[in-house]
């Protein structure tokens, strides 16, 4: 049975209307109760469930995972290190590569959910409005969880909230030049899908960018998503 209503309280428990999540509290009252969720997620099969239950699992399970991997490494500034050697850069690497989830009998990593599964299956650009890898430069995590019967919506919401955000886009018309998080550039292709260019999928949410804008990409903010205990 898909029950997301645990993580559902959890996100509305620790994670503020700005995406930022309280990991300190969150680790020392229900990092338990996140794994028990997870655990109790195991044995769903994606095959048995509709495609909006797969994508509001798959979209959760993803940042639940982010969350748990986080907890386990707390305190840390950042998931990805400020000096990259070869030792840093791996261990950066397996954040995402390393298998840390089975579902149905079938090992997951966060690649393989976005990846494998999440792209190619939906072929949706909005999941990258959705999924958060716990940095600053990602988007806002929700502090509620993805359900079946209004996920289409919810990604409807977070496009759009993603876009009106001038930290991620923004348009300068005297120069016309279109602001864009490298998200846009790293998974150009999925935009590409679903509009001719960047600033033609953008302007379907900011009418005012003109298709011919000049695209240039911001810096990414891999600071942790993180606040403090109020």
């Amino acid at each position: 049975m898909l029950n997301v209503d645990p993580w559902d309280t959890l996100l509305q428990t620790y994670v503020d209307n700005q995406g930022q999540v309280d990991y300190g509290r969150w680790q020392l009252e229900a990092a338990d109760a996140l794994n028990a969720w997870l655990g109790s997620m195991t044995s769903i099969s994606l095959g048995a469930l509709s495609s909006e239950e797969q994508l509001a699992l798959l979209l959760n399970l993803y940042n639940a995972l982010v969350i748990q991997q986080v907890l386990r490494r707390y305190p840390i500034r950042s998931i990805r290190p400020k000096r990259i050697g070869i030792p840093n850069w791996l261990s950066f690497l397996r954040f995402f590569s390393r298998p840390i989830y089975v579902l149905d009998g079938q090992s997951l990593s966060l690649n393989t959910i976005e990846h494998q599964i999440l792209r190619p299956q939906f072929k949706e650009p909005r999941i990258h409005f959705a999924l958060v890898c716990a940095a600053l430069g990602c988007p806002l995590l929700r502090s509620e969880a993805y359900y079946p019967t209004i996920v289409e919506a919810q990604l409807d919401t977070d496009a759009q909230r993603f876009i009106h955000n001038p930290d991620k886009v923004r348009y300068d018309p005297q120069m016309e030049v279109l602001y864009c998080s490298q998200i846009f550039k790293w998974y150009q292709a999925d935009f590409l899908q679903a509009a001719d260019s960047i600033p033609a999928y953008v302007s379907q949410y900011l009418p005012l960018v003109p298709h011919t804008a000049t695209v240039q990409y911001l810096p990414y903010d891999w600071g942790l998503n993180q606040r403090t205990s109020s």
